[in-house]
């Protein structure tokens, strides 16, 4: 059974490599996925980034991270779509926080991925929400810094970046690594002034 599931896998990673080379678009991993991180996704500047992600993660062999969607989108039907592909309900009436909601889930797994978008919207924001580097440092796990470049045409993840305790430092060099990755809309995406 261990070896199907392996199989099925292996073969769905071949036909999304095949996806990418077919759109002229490829994928590079050069880092370990640790089993319990969040993957702060950038430039996003446009719907169809949610489906290049989720292409290069296939292609690169990882697993499906999670991402956060409002829970009125959980309802039947939709919940038939979201939650297979990683959707997690985020309940705003809760009067926990968001971050504390999400830090539960990394304490209740013992495998636990999330994606999530810093500009917190497709159009151009210099002040990135701060919920992806919150977590991360509640949660203690690793940021790691997933790029995609439509100018380019590139996917992927090559820094894994630890939270300290200076967040303003901190944030400063997250937002200089994406400063020349290109979104599929350019005009959509700025680190603000640094």
């Amino acid at each position: 059974m261990s070896f199907s599931f392996e199989l099925q896998n292996l073969m769905k990673q071949q036909i999304c490599q095949f996806i990418l080379k077919t759109i002229g678009w490829k994928a590079s991993l050069k880092v370990e996925i640790p089993n319990k991180c969040v993957f702060c996704v950038a430039p996003h500047t446009s719907n169809y980034d949610f489906l290049v992600g989720k292409v290069m993660f296939c292609a690169i062999g990882g697993k499906r991270p999670s991402f956060l969607i409002k829970r009125e989108w959980f309802k039947f039907p939709f919940n038939l779509f979201f939650g297979p592909i990683g959707g997690i309900p985020v309940d705003r009436g809760r009067k926990t926080s968001l971050v504390e909601q999400i830090v539960e889930q990394y304490q209740k797994r013992d495998k636990f991925q999330l994606a999530i978008t810093p500009e917190g919207t497709r159009k151009a924001n210099p002040n990135w929400k701060m919920g992806f580097y919150y977590i991360a440092k509640k949660a203690n796990v690793p940021i790691l810094l997933t790029y995609i470049d439509y100018e380019k045409k590139m996917a992927g993840i090559d820094r894994i970046f630890w939270p300290t305790d200076n967040e303003t430092e901190d944030i400063k060099q997250i937002k200089l690594y994406f400063k020349n990755f290109k979104g599929r809309n350019p005009e959509g995406f700025t680190i603000g002034k640094i």
